[in-house]
């Protein structure tokens, strides 16, 4: 057949607007059955991300009170492991800090600092920036970290 002839019976190149239609409505369908698994799975990670990141906050403050003896008081927090709060309280504070910049959780806020006792707590409050929440914004406690 030539380039510029007519397909024989009437038939045209392409597709139809209902064959268009019909591939738009499997594709919305993949969609809404895929994507709800997909964003549960993402924050899934992000909620381990966070609690690997307190892993490791909670690490520094571990060596803070091997060398100091103690945890830092609530008041002194996150402060406490980028410079020594008190040269009396801990003469043995390294010179080096336990961190270069205060950290952050996923959401861009700041992680909270509380002492309990001969133990410590460090929580993000999640995507909502407020405390409580339900669900995927509720606040991320590393003691109750898996």
């Amino acid at each position: 057949m030539h380039k510029n002839t007519p397909l024989r019976n009437g038939f045209k190149n392409g597709f139809s607007l209902i064959e268009l239609l019909i591939v738009i409505v499997i594709l919305g369908g993949l969609i809404a059955v895929v994507a709800p698994g997909l964003i549960d799975s993402q924050k899934k990670a992000t909620r381990d991300t966070m609690c690997l990141k307190m892993n490791d906050l909670k690490k520094r403050f571990d060596m803070f009170s091997l060398d100091n003896g103690r945890y830092p008081d609530t008041e002194e927090g996150f402060n406490a492991l980028l410079s020594n709060p008190d040269a009396d309280k801990y003469p043995n504070y390294p010179v080096v800090p336990y961190l270069k910049k205060m950290p952050k959780d996923a959401w861009g806020s700041p992680f909270i600092y509380i002492k309990k006792g001969s133990d410590i707590e460090i929580i993000s409050l999640a995507a909502d920036r407020q405390e409580g929440g339900t669900e995927w914004a509720s606040d991320i406690l590393f003691s109750k970290c898996k």
